[in-house]
């Protein structure tokens, strides 16, 4: 077997470490391309009962975009095992205890009839914000691709630019904006 070879093969069943944005991004969406990559789903050595996934970095979970009311809407179901002890939590109330759990829950659920579900979550490592530890960053050689481009706030483009812009009204002088 010639050396170019041997590193494509070792290549192919490799654990590969994967770092994805999700800042601005629907988690559901997110939830179902992590998947496959989680799950080894684009690898061509893939089978169902074959545990070849790689591991996955999220980061910025705390600034996912759910859309329409969904934050007022979506409702988690938890139970403790104990009589009178289920509970209904609402997303934005679950995301303000916890800012990685929405995508953790959206991520568990797309992997439904997996029975690998459990032990390809632990390949999986969500972080709030951008802070994640170098032992980790030193194995990511893949940078995952965001499925929509984060808008750009209004306050980051420059006084030029805003200048520049086509106005479509001008407001009399006297206008007070409140």
């Amino acid at each position: 077997m010639s050396a170019l070879k041997r590193v494509q093969q070792w290549a192919t069943f490799a654990r590969i470490w994967h770092i994805y944005d999700v800042a601005w991004q629907n988690p559901f969406h997110s939830a179902e391309l992590l998947r496959k990559y989680l799950m080894g789903i684009h690898k061509p050595i893939y089978h169902p009962m074959n545990d070849c996934g790689d591991h996955v970095i999220v980061i910025n979970s705390a600034d996912i975009a759910l859309p329409g009311d969904e934050w007022k809407k979506r409702v988690y179901f938890h139970h403790t095992g104990y009589p009178g002890g289920a509970s209904w939590t609402l997303a934005w109330e679950l995301h303000k205890k916890d800012p990685t759990l929405v995508l953790k829950k959206a991520v568990y659920n797309s992997m439904d009839g997996n029975l690998q579900r459990r032990s390809t979550m632990e390949r999986l490592h969500i972080f709030p914000n951008a802070d994640v530890p170098t032992s980790l960053l030193a194995n990511v050689s893949n940078q995952i691709r965001q499925l929509r481009p984060k808008p750009k706030r209004l306050d980051t483009y420059p006084d030029e630019e805003v200048k520049q812009f086509p106005k479509i009204i001008d407001l009399p002088k006297d206008y007070i904006l409140r």
